[in-house]
């Protein structure tokens, strides 16, 4: 058996590697999940962030949990993270966000079922009482896709794996995990927000009179995403 050789980050260094990470292949990786969500839904600056939000903090969960354990119980999470069970989480996940876009088009149709957080808007005029109540079961969906990439073994996140380990200390690893997720969240973070998230306003206004196909678009191509992501025919 080669002798794996022990690998020493610093907090600095875990987050420069994360953000080369999330520079290039994060944004990449991540653009097919976020991608048609953007485009399925009307994405105000409110609602932009109410979608980036929790899955940024699956993705900085993931991460800093993932080297904590690392630090924790050595290599074998390497291993653990290797499973099938991750596509299976990412896919799944990616396939409840769908569900949630089509029951949120269709709140009275057993909407409950998969309702894993709501917001009310109240909107009154003269004369007027009660007004519209939006109801909102992505953050659930989103926090668990987040989560899902986060756990999905690439090169960057083995380095971060070898490094933790090394340091045989559950806090360090944790310290070295959060450095390496904020650097890889935050740029994919500034594109979405400020890029995807524009471009799927722009669709959404341009082809208004097909707003029904285009979030039925959306919602299929998720659909396709989170199964053949599930089935390992896709890997982030």
């Amino acid at each position: 058996m080669i002798p794996i050789e022990p690998v020493s980050l610093s907090f600095g260094a875990a987050l420069l590697l994360g953000l080369s990470f999330g520079a290039g292949p994060c944004t990449i990786a991540c653009l097919p999940y976020l991608g048609p969500v953007f485009t399925s839904c009307d994405q105000g600056r409110g609602s932009t962030w109410r979608t980036l939000v929790p899955f940024s903090l699956g993705r900085v969960s993931g991460y800093t949990l993932l080297a904590a354990a690392a630090g924790w119980v050595g290599l074998w999470v390497e291993d653990l993270v290797a499973g099938p069970w991750v596509r299976w989480l990412l896919g799944g996940a990616t396939v409840l966000v769908a569900l949630s876009i089509l029951l949120r088009r269709r709140p009275d149709r057993c909407a409950s079922a998969f309702q894993t957080s709501q917001t009310v808007k109240l909107t009154s005029k003269p004369g007027a009482g009660v007004g519209t109540i939006e109801r909102s079961s992505l953050p659930g969906g989103l926090y668990l896709m987040g989560l899902g990439m986060a756990l999905n073994p690439c090169a960057p996140l083995t380095t971060l794996i070898l490094a933790a380990a090394t340091s045989a200390s559950l806090i360090t690893g944790a310290f070295l995990g959060a450095g390496f997720a904020l650097g890889a969240v935050l740029l994919p973070t500034l594109v979405f927000a400020f890029g995807v998230a524009h471009l799927g306003r722009q669709i959404r206004l341009h082809l208004a009179r097909h707003r029904i196909a285009l979030e039925n678009t959306s919602i299929g191509l998720l659909l396709m995403i989170g199964c053949a992501t599930a089935l390992g025919w896709i890997t982030p």
